[in-house]
């Protein structure tokens, strides 16, 4: 059975993989189709970098706004500020669940630049929003 056309931006294809959109995401284009982390309705949720955080390392009354993903691995990022920095680039602060759970800052384009097994990135959870600090720190 052949696979179906994808159809990247611009009109290019990546056709003919045995596995259909799986496979897809080994293919040249994958940057061009990538999930979008940050969408301007998101960066409007956000809290200002330092606005909510009264207690360091965390705030276990604050809620977090998004969360990141590595859908190959078990690394979350749990995001409770941001701020936009002069280079464009997104500058978070919260909760990082890799090999340990810990607080801290972390970038939008170093979440950008990951590129997993089979050329996948981070994601974002589009169904989170607004869970409580306390529920997972």
């Amino acid at each position: 059975m052949r696979a179906q056309s994808v159809e990247g931006v611009s009109g290019r294809h990546c056709s003919d993989y045995p596995f259909g959109h799986l496979y897809f995401y080994g293919c040249n284009y994958v940057d061009e189709v990538a999930m979008k982390l940050l969408t301007e309705a998101l960066k409007k949720k956000i809290p200002a970098l330092y606005s909510t955080t009264t207690e360091l390392p965390s705030n276990e009354h604050g809620v977090f706004v998004c969360k990141f993903f590595d859908p190959c691995g078990s690394w979350t990022w749990y995001v409770l500020e941001g701020s936009e920095e002069e280079n464009g680039d997104w500058r978070f602060y919260g909760l990082v669940d890799g090999h340990e759970k810990e607080w801290g800052y972390f970038m939008l384009s170093d979440l950008e630049k990951v590129k997993g097994p089979l050329g996948i990135g981070i994601e974002r959870d589009l169904y989170f929003e607004n869970e409580k600090v306390a529920e997972y720190a």
